[in-house]
This record gives C-alpha cells, sequence and structure tokens, in this order.
C-alpha cells in the first residue's frame, strides 16, 4: 500500500545555521506581502475605475492568483524588491507565493460557496512577530547525511538532535522525499519530511473484533469491552500551578514594548523561555499520550467505532473550554481515521444526532433528556444501573450490529426522544409561531429526521 507519511526530527544548528533559518522564514513572508500588496493594488485600482463609470472591458486586466503567474513577476522584480535574494533558495520566495496563492483560492471559493466550513477571510500582511516561521523546499538537494544529519538547498549540512536511521532505511527500501518543511515550533528548530513509501499490508491483532469508544472529560476513553478505561490525565490543569507561578516571575521582568520599542531584558527572556518550556512540555505529553492510545487500538481491533462529536461547539461553552481542548478529542479521531487504515481495519463514526448516552444498552430504551450531572444510567424499563459511559460506549459497538433500539422513525416513547436536542434548542409544533421563531428556524435550517441520528461515516 503506497502511503504518505511524515518524519519530523529536532535540529540542532550551529548560530550561523539558525540565522540562516530565520533569513529563509523571513524570505517567506516577504514574498507573501509581496504578492498580497499587488493583489489588493490591482484589485483598488479596477475598483476605482469602476466608481467613474468605465466598462468592465476597458478595466485594468485583472492580475492572476495563480503560483506560476505570481512566481513569474515575482522574478521580474526581485531584484529590485529583494537585492538579497540570492542569499536565500529560490524555495523560500515560492513557498510565500505558493501560501498567497492557496489563501487567495480558499478565500475565492469560500466567498462563492464552493467551500465548506467557516468563512474564510482575504489574506492578511504577515509580520515578524506574529507570522509562524516555516519554509518548504520542495526541489533541490534533500537528503540524509549518516544517521544524525539533513542536509537541505543553501542551508546545507544541519545536525539533529536524534537519530534519523529510521528514514534512512526507508530510503534505501525505495522510499521517496518528496518535500521537506523547517518549522520554528516548541523552542527549537524542527524539519518535516514528506515521504512516499510502501506500507506492507497489515492486519489487527483481533480483525473480528468490534469497540465502541466513548470519549469524556471525566475519563478520556471508556471502551465497550473488558479493556480497563483511560483516565484523563488533564495535562494543563496539572500544570496550570506552575505555569502560574512562571508567568508572574516574567511579568515581574523588563519585558518588550512595542509602544515605546522597549527590549526585553536578559531576565525576562530566561523568565518566558522556562514559561515557553512549560508549555511545550504540556503539549509533547498530550501528543504521545494519544499517539499510545490510538496506536493500541488500530493495532488490536477490526472495527473502531467513534462518536461525531461538535468540539467547535463544545470549545464555546465557557466552564468546558479549557478540558475539552486538553483532552484532544479531535486529534484522536484524526490519528484513529490514518491509523485503522494502515493497519487494514476500518473507523466508523456514529452520526452527531445518535443518543448513545440516552439509549439503554440493554433494552433499548431512549431518555428524553439526560443531563451530564447525572453519571449514573439508570434505565426505568429492564432496571439496568451502570456508568453512563460504558453504556454509551456499548451503544456505540452495537452500532455496527445494528441493534440499537430507536433508529427507526418510531421510538420506544413514541416522542422522538431517539436524538438530541438541536443546537437551535428544542420546541414542537404550535398552533401559531411568531415571525421571529419561523425566521430563526429558516436560518438554522430544519432539524434532522429521527432516521438521520443514526448516520454513519465509513472512513477507510
Amino acid at each position: 500500500m503506497r502511503v504518505v507519511q511524515a518524519y519530523r526530527f529536532a535540529l540542532d544548528p550551529t548560530a550561523r545555521q539558525a540565522a540562516a533559518l530565520a533569513s529563509h522564514c523571513g524570505a517567506v513572508r516577504v514574498a507573501f506581502n509581496w504578492g498580497l500588496a499587488q493583489v489588493k493594488a490591482n484589485l483598488a485600482q479596477r475598483e476605482a475605475e469602476r466608481s467613474y463609470g468605465i466598462p468592465d472591458d476597458q478595466l485594468t486586466p485583472a492580475l492572476s492568483w495563480s503560483m506560476p503567474a505570481l512566481r513569474k513577476r515575482w522574478n521580474q522584480v526581485k531584484h529590485e524588491i529583494a537585492p538579497w535574494w540570492a542569499g536565500n533558495s529560490k524555495e523560500s520566495y515560492a513557498c510565500g507565493l505558493g501560501r498567497l496563492a492557496d489563501a487567495l483560492s480558499n478565500w475565492r471559493d469560500s466567498q462563492s460557496g464552493k467551500r465548506q466550513g467557516p468563512k474564510v477571510g482575504f489574506p492578511r500582511f504577515k509580520t515578524k512577530r506574529r507570522a509562524a516561521r516555516s519554509v518548504r523546499f520542495t526541489t533541490g538537494t534533500i537528503r540524509l547525511d549518516g544517521h544524525t544529519h539533513v542536509i537541505l538547498p543553501v542551508l546545507g549540512q544541519i545536525k539533529t538532535c536524534e537519530p534519523v536511521g529510521k528514514l534512512a532505511r526507508l530510503l534505501t527500501e525505495g522510499a521517496r522525499i518528496a518535500s521537506a518543511t523547517v518549522r520554528w515550533q516548541e523552542g527549537r528548530w524542527h524539519v518535516s519530511f514528506t515521504v512516499h513509501t510502501e506500507r506492507p499490508p497489515a492486519a489487527p491483532t483481533r480483525p473480528d473484533a468490534v469497540i465502541g469508544v466513548d470519549l469524556g472529560i471525566t475519563t478520556l476513553a471508556v471502551f465497550s469491552d473488558d479493556r480497563p478505561p483511560i483516565a484523563n490525565p488533564r495535562h494543563v490543569t496539572t500544570a496550570l500551578r506552575k505555569l502560574r507561578r512562571l508567568s508572574r516571575a516574567a511579568s515581574r521582568k523588563q519585558g518588550p514594548d512595542r509602544r515605546t520599542r522597549q527590549q526585553p531584558s536578559q531576565r525576562w527572556r530566561r523568565a518566558n523561555a522556562a514559561r515557553n518550556r512549560a508549555e511545550h512540555r504540556v503539549a509533547a505529553l498530550r501528543r504521545d499520550g494519544i499517539h499510545q492510545l490510538t496506536t493500541s487500538l488500530a493495532r488490536t481491533y477490526g472495527t473502531i467505532v467513534v462518536e461525531d462529536l461538535n468540539v467547535a461547539g463544545m470549545i464555546r461553552n465557557r466552564r468546558l473550554a479549557q478540558a475539552v481542548s486538553d483532552a484532544g478529542f479531535g486529534e484522536i479521531r484524526r490519528q484513529l481515521t490514518y491509523k485503522t487504515t494502515w493497519h487494514g481495519g476500518r473507523l466508523l463514526v456514529a452520526g452527531r444526532w445518535f443518543p448513545s448516552s440516552k439509549t439503554c444498552s440493554s433494552c433499548g430504551a431512549v431518555k428524553a433528556k439526560l443531563p451530564l450531572r447525572v453519571r449514573t444510567y439508570v434505565c426505568e424499563g429492564c432496571g439496568l444501573s451502570m456508568d453512563r459511559d460504558e453504556n454509551a460506549a456499548l451503544n456505540l459497538a452495537s452500532v455496527v450490529e445494528g441493534t440499537v433500539a430507536g433508529s427507526g422513525p418510531e421510538t420506544r416513547n413514541g416522542r422522538g426522544a431517539d436524538r438530541k436536542t438541536p443546537p437551535g434548542g428544542a420546541g414542537g409544533r404550535e398552533a401559531s409561531t411568531s415571525h421571529r421563531a419561523s425566521a430563526a428556524r429558516i436560518r438554522r435550517g430544519p432539524s434532522p429526521t429521527p432516521g438521520e441520528s443514526l448516520t454513519i461515516l465509513e472512513t477507510q
């Protein structure tokens, strides 16, 4: 199976190499800002001419937003715009122009309705303070040198903080490096290689086993079989006391001031670096724990069932935002998506309106309401009493067999309680509806029917 994998290594550059890396990232920002200025000037000129009544066929020709057109125009004026351009690889300027072309394309597709999801705004100029420092190389000398060095265009040989022997073995077996991206991340330079390689056919340890995974805040993951639940490590909560102490220490030092152009003191730099290291450690611990969980599941079970959680909506709740962000629900699903494919399994995603917590895993009765504070599910019909997360995991696992009751147009209670309350709120049919409520319903769109509550998206 031909797959695309990424391998990331931390770099250990010298002071001169670190300055060269920063210069390449600055070149990306310069090319991006130059191209954006050209596009905005062209749009403003055409709009001004149109306001004077000039016909569209006589307006200033529109500037092409494609990457080849922007790069051709850059090559014509780069000697005037950036006389120092030869000090960096040509890939840095191509990277900035390519990112601009993608940003403009996303904005245009979002405006026309071709791109789904939240509206994408018009690109803005990148600043040295706010823009992420990264550069991507697609051509030139991109290879490994031994087990502790990489070679990049113009930059030359750079030492790594960890061995690259695993990637070196793949390259000897026929893998190919498509690109390399250097990024300043978590207080150090990293290089990520995009590699096209062959993965041998694999099969999970239990190919016929089905497991339902219910994600939560109290317990990170509860499973439908005898697998012990995974406790939520709460990395941010654990490190919060230390982060507060380090933040107070940094606030007492002389920091930078943009208004007066005050430069930070060396003590502030050291205090700020200590605070950043604590934050980076939290991110590394979370990432490592999620990788261990998802890899274990993908290697063991043939079918994994999870819920389609509305993480963006959950984060809007100010009381749950920190806990939900710290758990990493979206990252768990993202990793399961590709790891199940690599290991020969499949991932099933239950629909967002599937009542996994409200449904009795024994008799199939569906509760109309089940507040979050109620942690034990008690069924009035059969008398089942168990943890609500375990009950939800069992319901998710039974989706594969299709044994979940309440999935049809009629449910056990006959009141359509087999779906959760929609985002616009609960409500039934009334004799009269105000114009304001009618307009809100039109904007919100039709509510999901009971038959849609069991929508399953299969990810291969």
